[in-house]
């Protein structure tokens, strides 16, 4: 009998562990652009704010990295509900509660994606 896959995000641990990876690197790049901005920016006014956020790379580096940390968060919450909801840990309720969990989990990720989507490029 072969072992049929059931994984989280991109079908197999190992592109789960890049996928972590790479959307950890997005996250971490956006950190530092903007603590270098806010940095060199002391006497920073909410025009000089609201100008960056303006500009189309910083759009699209924000959505970037929205998207990174919704499958970032989607894969950890994955990890940690297979991991610990479990029949041997909580008995016949664990898989409904499971799916429960995973579909709220889903829903709140997918609500916060497009409330980012709005409030960036407002459509």
């Amino acid at each position: 009998m072969a072992v049929k896959p059931v994984t989280s995000f991109g079908r197999s641990g190992l592109s789960d562990w890049l996928m972590q990876r790479i959307s950890a690197v997005i996250i971490a790049v956006y950190v530092l652009v903007m603590v270098g901005y806010l940095a060199t920016h002391a006497d920073l006014s909410y025009a000089q704010w609201a100008a960056l956020h303006q500009q189309f790379w910083v759009r699209l580096l924000t959505l970037l990295t929205v998207l990174a940390i919704a499958a970032h968060a989607w894969i950890g919450i994955w990890a940690v509900l297979t991991d610990y909801v479990t029949v041997r840990l909580l008995g016949p309720i664990a898989t409904p509660l499971r799916l429960a969990l995973v579909l709220g989990a889903i829903a709140l990720i997918l609500a916060y994606v497009v409330w980012a989507i709005d409030i960036l490029w407002g459509v």
